[in-house]
Order: C-alpha cells, then structure tokens, then sequence
C-alpha cells in the first residue's frame, strides 16, 4: 500500500496498521527521506535508522499525554512526519520553517527540546518525579543513542532513577555511531550486548523444546521466567549486569527493523512497575546505500543528489576546519609535545589527517566535553601542549572545567573553538554566539579571532609558543576572505585604514561586513575606517590613538560580556561615541548565515544604516 505522508492520519496507521501495512509505510517514509532532505540537506543517517523504532513507539504509546523525549534530537524527522508535519518538509531548516531538532513551540508531539547530547535522561528522570508529585497516570519515553551514553550527565541520571525506581522507560537506540564510530568502554560493553547472539539462540531453543513438551511443557515455559535472569548471566557471564545492578530492567536487545517484536517488548516494558532499559539495534542510514556505506558523510549533508549521494554545490575552498587539522598536523610534525584532543568530533573539526599521521597523539573521548577538558589539563600539567578541538556551542558545557582545572593553574590549553558565530540552518542550540563572552571572563585566558584561514594558520603556530590558556575562536564554513590578505599575526590588531567620521572595530570573521558596510558609507559620503580585530583578550592598546568621532564595534557574539562591552568601559571617558554591534540578548533561529545576520543587524547594510543614523542625529 502506499500512502500519502502529507495528509493520512499516520498515528492512526501506526496504531491500526498489519505488520505489512507498517512496513510499506516504513519504506514510504525512507522514500521521502532522501526525497526531501536531498534538498534542503540535514541529518538524514540517523533517521533512515530509526524509521521502524519510531513507528513502534507511536503503536504503542498514546501520544501527545505519554512523552516521548529525543536525546540530541536530530533523529526526529520521522516522528516529525508521524505526527502531522511532513506537509512542512519542504522548509525543513529554512528560515522561519521547520526545525531540524524537536521545539514545544512547533507541536504538542515534541515533549521537550533538544540540540544537546546526553540530556533525555534527567528531562525524563524530572518529568516523571514532577508526574507522580501530580498524580497524574501517563509513561515517559526517553529515546537515546549509544553514542550520547558516553556523556556523564547520563550516568548521574542513571543513578537516581535506578534508585529511586521511577517508571521510566529508556530506548537505547544502539546503531554502533555517534558521528564518528564510538569509543571507550561503553561502547565496547554494547557491542557485547549486540552480538551475544548465543544468549539470544539459547533462548529460542528453550521456549521452543519446552512448548513441544506434552502435559509439563506450558508450565515449565510460564516458569522460565524466574530463572530467566540467572540463565541470562550464566550464558553472558558479566555482559547483562551492569544496567539491571543499577536498578533498572533490561530489555533485548531487539531488532530495530521487527516492528512486532518491538511492539511486545514494549508494551511488556510500559507496564513494567519501575524503571525499563529496551536496547534496539539499528543501522545508520538504513535502506538508502550511500548512507549505510558512509553514515558518517550522511550524518549532517548540505544538498545531495539523491541517486549518487553525491553533494550539490560542494564548495571548493578550504573551511577553517581544514585550515586548522592541516596547521596542527604541521605543528606536530616538529613538535612531539602537542596532542590533540576531540569530543566525537574527530573528522568535523578537521583532524582526521592528525589522527592519520600522529595517531598516538590523537584522542577521541567521545560525547564527554568536560572530561576532554580536565583531561587536557592533566596532560598540561606534565608538559604536553594539549589543542582541544570542540563546536562553540558544545565547549559551554565544559564551562566550570575550563575555569577550575586549567585557568585556576594557568595551564598552557589550547582551544580550538569551532562554529563561532552563527551557524546556520541548526539553529538555537548550536550557535556559537556566547564564546567570546564567556571565554574573556576567565582570568588569564588570552582569546583570538582570526579574520580568515591564513590569520588562523598563523594563530595557532603562535599559541603553540605562548603560556596559559589560550582560545582561538572560528567560524563554519569557508576560510577565504573577501579582503586583501593581513599583515602576519604577530600577537596584535591590524589597522586596516583610517576614517575621518567612523572607525570600525571588526572582531574575528565580521572584517568582511565591515569592509562592505564601508563600502556603503563611501557612497553616502561617509569616510569609515577599519581595524581588524584578531585580539579579543587582552584588549590592545597598540591602536587607541582613534581621530574619528565615533567608534563602532562589530561582532557575531552577544552583546553582554562581547568585545565591545569590554572597548566601551576601557573608553567610557573618550572623545568618541560608542556604538556596540552585535547579537541582542535572544536566541537565535535557524537558517543561512547571511539572513540570520540580517535578523540579528550584524550585516554590511545594517551596520551602515547604524551608523548614518547616529551620524545624521549629531549632526
């Protein structure tokens, strides 16, 4: 049968629908998958994985009153399309559509917003304390990956709803992947799991010679039941302990792709009295081949050509990403002290060709910021120079450790802070707007802003030599300016011109739309001059001796605790006027960089409109 996804009533199918009937709607969702986010781009591997999962859950749990919370929430596409917004896909990530990540606002189907990994589990744990505090009758569902259960918060979630015995019930969405493969022992224990298929045999064989019995065989199968847990650890030796000497009720694993078996074991976990873990394996990118043959490329893809997987309009110039691995792999060459560090981000920030070249001094941690962050400081402390490469917007979660465990000793750390600024059709949670102001905060630590790849190269061989800890913040996307190339970096700003009226302090990347925006000016008869600011902290003095009668300061960060808050109290007392630009205290939507710049009043045309304004009032 095939349906029609923007207009059927899908939760009803899902509820009502044979087994054949689920699985033809299983492959008409796949269809319109690659269909759809083939143009718009997003994260399509994770949800060609859980397609079958996501059905199962909508067969069995009433939604919207049971919850279903997504950790990371990426892999919602499909309980998007379940519940009634396949008809929106076509803005899947565009500006002012729909988001690629779960949002309240959206649907009463998305229970809880997420963007963050390893967070489902105190949502739920939290949700379900404040449903029993109500005395309300409904499940929480918690759906994370195996690649979020290296993120600790998860084990301290763990630890009180095991012990407190909270009816929970936890899928383990188990397809072997974050972004990168998996690391660390976690993953290895799961793998156990997965592939015990002789547990998994021994059972089938059992039930079936037990129920072929004449007279004794039903009993002793109904019986099986009390002796199934030592029969589990005898057959599996310590592999199904850990989960269950937690307090929780382990369930599986299952197949992902047997909707009927999931039906069961879910519904037996949903009326389970206490916590519940169902472990379901799945494959990323499953049933599209070039997704199940590189899950990683298919994680997150711009536009692709859905008969090769080939993407559309590849972009030939080097990323900052790139810039980066390749600089630190030079640098390593001839210095065996540095090491580099990543979160399950190895590829993403640019350092598969380090991992290829120094792979004993390459280190995935996995979804574990914090802990890649102290782990950093004792690698310091005994004399390596540690390069922590991490996303603007995930570093946050690592804030108190950067603080207490490498700026409290003035340890030489060096962070790589990638997707600074804006970044595009993500969205909210993974805008890289607060860096700027919550690494300056920090005492002794020195932050730079490259203005493009060139400026990056140079910053890093720079830090490499420098002491203390030191923060070079990028942006996404392409290295390659629109300006002339800078002067070296050799610790300081650069004075690009001088102007009679205005002089723009740009930050980092924003050179380019100061240089636009001048442009603008000179057509008005505005004479704008420009300065490159590639140090945040400490503010430089080098160029104060400003002659125009205002100064403004322009950046791709929020304006509390930014580069200009910092400019204006230097110079409250100056002969200039001030005016800060920047991203006002809000979070931002998704969608290109260029239109949410415009939004936030940080592009070349707003910055001059500003500065005619003021002009124009003081005349």
């Amino acid at each position: 049968m095939k349906y029609d996804l923007e207009k059927d009533n899908l939760i009803d199918i899902c509820k009502k629908g044979s087994m054949q009937d689920l699985h033809d709607l299983s492959a008409d969702i796949r269809s319109f998958l690659v269909d759809k986010v083939s143009k718009t781009g997003g994260h399509i591997a994770s949800n060609l994985g859980i397609v079958e999962l996501s059905i199962a859950l909508m067969r069995v749990f009433d939604t919207p009153k049971d919850k279903i919370i997504y950790d990371v929430g990426h892999q919602t596409y499909v309980h998007k399309i379940l519940t009634g917004r396949a008809d929106k896909f076509d803005t899947l990530r565009q500006y002012n559509g729909l988001s690629g990540f779960p949002k309240s606002r959206e649907s009463v189907y998305d229970a809880y917003d997420t963007g963050h990994s390893s967070t489902s589990l105190s949502a739920a744990y939290g949700m379900a304390v404040a449903r029993d505090l109500s005395g309300d009758d409904y499940n929480i569902v918690a759906v994370i990956g195996d690649g979020s259960v290296t993120g600790g918060i998860v084990y301290e979630a763990l630890n009180n709803i095991g012990s407190n015995q909270t009816n929970i019930n936890i899928i383990l969405n188990d397809n072997g992947m974050s972004i990168a493969r998996n690391v660390g022992a976690m993953s290895k224990y799961l793998n156990k799991l997965r592939s015990s298929e002789k547990y998994d045999q021994a059972k089938v064989n059992v039930k079936s010679a037990l129920g072929n019995l004449p007279v004794v065989g039903n009993p002793l199968k109904s019986g099986l039941k009390y002796t199934k847990e030592r029969f589990k650890y005898s057959v599996l030796g310590n592999e199904g302990h850990l989960i269950e000497d937690l307090g929780i009720k382990y369930f599986g694993p299952v197949d992902g792709y047997d909707i009927k078996e999931m039906t069961e074991i879910l519904h037996a976990a949903s009326k389970y009295d206490g916590p519940t873990m169902i472990h379901v394996t799945t494959q990323k990118g499953k049933g599209y081949g070039p997704a199940e043959k590189y899950p990683r490329k298919f994680h997150g893809i711009s536009p692709f050509d859905p008969k090769t997987g080939e993407i559309i309009n590849k972009s030939t110039s080097s990323s900052y990403s790139k810039v980066f691995g390749d600089t630190l792999c030079e640098i390593a060459d001839e210095d065996d002290r540095i090491v580099a560090i990543t979160a399950a981000m190895g590829t993403a920030t640019g350092l598969g060709p380090f991992y290829e070249r120094h792979t004993d001094r390459f280190f995935d941690v996995g979804i574990a910021e914090e802990h890649a962050v102290t782990f950093a400081a004792g690698l310091a402390k005994s004399g390596y120079k540690p390069v922590v490469a991490i996303y603007s917007s995930f570093l946050q979660r690592a804030y108190d450790y950067i603080i207490e465990d490498v700026a409290l000793q003035d340890l030489h750390v060096i962070f790589a802070i990638d997707r600074a600024g804006l970044v595009g059709a993500d969205g909210e949670t993974h805008h890289g707007q607060f860096d700027l102001s919550y690494m300056s905060m920090v005492p002794g630590m020195t932050v730079l802003t490259p203005a493009d790849g060139n400026q990056l190269a140079e910053m890093l061989k720079f830090a490499v030599d420098m002491e203390g800890p030191v923060a070079i913040r990028y942006p996404r996307g392409s290295s390659e300016g629109n300006h002339l190339r800078l002067r070296k970096f050799k610790g300081g700003n650069n004075v690009i011109s001088e102007g009679r009226d205005v002089t723009i302090l740009a930050v980092g990347a924003m050179l380019d739309e100061a240089i636009k925006a001048a442009e603008i000016l000179k057509d008005k008869g505005v004479s704008a001059g420009i300065t490159n600011v590639a140090v945040v902290k400490p503010l430089d003095t080098a160029w104060y001796n400003i002659k125009s009668e205002l100064v403004v300061t322009l950046e791709d960060n929020v304006l509390r605790g930014g580069f200009g808050e910092a400019f204006s109290a230097e110079h409250v007392n100056s002969d200039f006027d001030i005016i800060n630009i920047g991203i006002n205290d809000k979070f931002v939507n998704h969608g290109t960089i260029e239109q949410l710049r415009k939004e936030c009043g940080i592009d070349a045309a707003s910055v001059a409109e500003r500065i005619i304004e003021h002009l124009e009032r003081e005349a």
